[in-house]
């Protein structure tokens, strides 16, 4: 690799990581944490106390001793559950962000178009992040703040699209990588019988070009030791720029998280700090992807084409057909025919659903329920945000170790994990009974914030592992050569598939008036998942996978 060639892949690699830096404090700081609870906060704030709906919810004080009285709030017409409120503007939201998503895939793919798609989303994102600074629960607008939630969340999930698209072009670019294309290329030379084409990785930066090529593409000379060591290195310098992607963004969302600790605690977790947060981190989202504006590439790519080419393509580019495009796609991969093809990677994907959806849920409504039923201040739910992602690197560094000891498949790894993660609802559901509970002591089935801690920390551990294993198990069940268009249907299911949870649990908590009785269906949700899991044939789902061939049709 030229030292120019170098400068370019570190400044593209430095801007993709200061993006991850710079987006994923949104989710850490607001999406998972103080967004709900400043929407729950807003909705009561404006709302009025059952059953005679004359007096405002803001007039009573909840205390840690007593359950809070329930609050409803007014929209258009219909009073609903303050709690179901938030519930309900984060369904809509990731329905919203799954619309975009895949509208948006086609034009993603193309070089010109992604760094504008991925700053304009950047933009409009942390925008209406930061509006929240000047937003008052007592304005008579408050309820902007729910489509400034739909328009955040949307613009998080369409610019980390874009962000991903990066991800092939950079592992095909990292200095281990190229010096292993070079020495095939180098080898190929040498044989004056073997054609290079075949033979060599291409350069081309194209997504759409397979990042490890099928075994239809290969010629003998592609099974190879040089060639399968290209393929090992590919593999690991992808998986590397994407976990440290992810450290990255996990350390930068801690960060914020005791920065926010001071004003809130200050000013006692009021809606004011709640809306300083979430201001806080769309500033952040907003200032560190100016490093990504600057570094990454734009227009024209290191990936072989030069300017005319780029203009004949321009030309002919149509946004609409793109999208229209799109979608004919994701018809196409769904057709029953090329389901029953790759039946066990869409019985993992069936079954990725109901667990990617559980998990988002458990998420949200452990912070609501700590917020309306164990009256926990924002101090301490910011605490929880620290814990539990904390937990989450050691979960992850230590299930690896603890599987090559035990020597447990992937899969036995997998539904282990989700075994445990519904351990989390199932305690919940505990605080239904009247045992741990006498003489002025509450302990047990989540009726105290000290155990809210603990299962902060035990919850972490165990989803940062299964988001590792997930991903890793997944790609077990992948074509080779088509892992883009893959990834992505597994991209739409984690990240826009999570409003039926929500939607359910708001449900729930408006008909019952109490937040706990959503931890019986979180259970059942969670539980539902492993027979399925069970049901996946692995090897069987490999074969299949390497025989697949993906055809577009007219």
């Amino acid at each position: 690799m030229t030292h120019a060639s170098n400068k370019a892949y570190k400044e593209k690699l430095y801007g993709w990581l200061s993006y991850a830096f710079a987006s994923e404090v949104f989710v850490i700081v607001s999406l998972t944490l103080f967004l709900p609870i400043c929407l729950e906060q807003f909705a009561r704030d404006n709302g009025y106390l059952l059953p005679d709906k004359t007096e405002r919810c803001s007039a009573i004080k909840a205390t840690a001793e007593a359950l809070p009285p329930r609050c409803v709030v007014r929209i258009a017409w219909f009073w609903i559950d303050s709690a179901s409120f938030s519930l309900y503007v984060y369904s809509i939201s990731v329905a919203l962000q799954a619309l975009t998503v895949i509208s948006m895939g086609g034009i993603a793919d193309h070089p010109p178009h992604r760094k504008r798609l991925l700053l304009t989303f950047a933009f409009f994102g942390s925008l209406a992040a930061t509006v929240f600074f000047v937003l008052s629960s007592s304005s008579p607008v408050w309820i902007l703040a729910a489509p400034l939630a739909m328009i955040a969340n949307v613009g998080f999930g369409a610019s980390i699209v874009a962000m991903n698209a990066y991800l092939p072009s950079l592992a095909k670019a990292s200095p281990e990588v190229a010096a292993i294309r070079q020495q095939m290329l180098s080898s190929t030379d040498g044989d004056d019988d073997s054609d290079p084409s075949s033979t060599a990785p291409s350069d081309s930066n194209d997504i759409e070009a397979p990042l490890i090529q099928s075994p239809s593409s290969m010629q003998a000379t592609h099974t190879s030791p040089l060639q399968k060591k290209y393929d090992e290195e590919l593999s690991r310098a992808t998986s590397r720029i994407s976990s440290l992607g992810i450290a990255l963004g996990y350390a930068a969302g801690i960060a914020l998280l005791i920065v926010a600790l001071v004003p809130i605690t200050k000013l006692h977790g009021s809606t004011f700090a709640l809306r300083l947060a979430i201001g806080m981190s769309g500033v952040w989202w907003l200032v560190f992807s100016i490093p990504a504006a600057l570094w990454l590439p734009g227009a024209k790519e290191a990936d072989g084409r030069d300017d005319a080419e780029w203009s004949r393509s321009d030309e002919e580019w149509n946004t609409r057909r793109e999208i229209v495009k799109a979608w004919k796609r994701l018809g196409a991969m769904l057709r029953p025919h090329e389901i029953k093809r790759l039946r066990n990677t869409f019985k993992y994907l069936a079954a990725w659903f109901l667990l990617s959806d559980g998990f988002t849920t458990i998420t949200s409504t452990a912070i609501l329920f700590g917020k309306t039923s164990l009256n926990m201040q924002p101090s301490a739910l910011i605490l929880i945000g620290v814990l539990t992602p904390s937990s989450g690197i050691a979960g992850s560094l230590l299930w690896p170790i603890l599987q090559r000891r035990l020597k447990w498949s992937n899969l036995k790894i997998l539904v282990t994990l989700v075994l445990m993660a519904s351990a989390v609802p199932a305690y919940g559901c505990l605080g239904f009974l009247s045992v741990f509970q006498g003489d002025g002591l509450r302990f047990g089935g989540l009726t105290t914030q000290g155990e809210m801690y603990v299962l902060a920390v035990y919850f972490g551990a165990v989803y940062g592992a299964f988001q590792g294993y997930a991903r890793a198990f997944y790609a077990e069940l992948l074509p080779p050569g088509e892992e883009a268009r893959w990834y992505a249907l597994f991209s739409i299911t984690d990240k826009s598939s999570s409003f039926v949870g929500p939607l359910i649990v708001g449900l729930i908590a408006d008909l019952s008036g109490n937040i706990r009785y959503a931890f019986f269906f979180l259970v059942v949700m969670i539980w539902a998942s492993v027979p399925v899991l069970l049901c996946v044939d692995v090897e069987r789902g490999r074969r299949d996978a390497q025989q697949y061939r993906y055809t577009v049709s007219g």
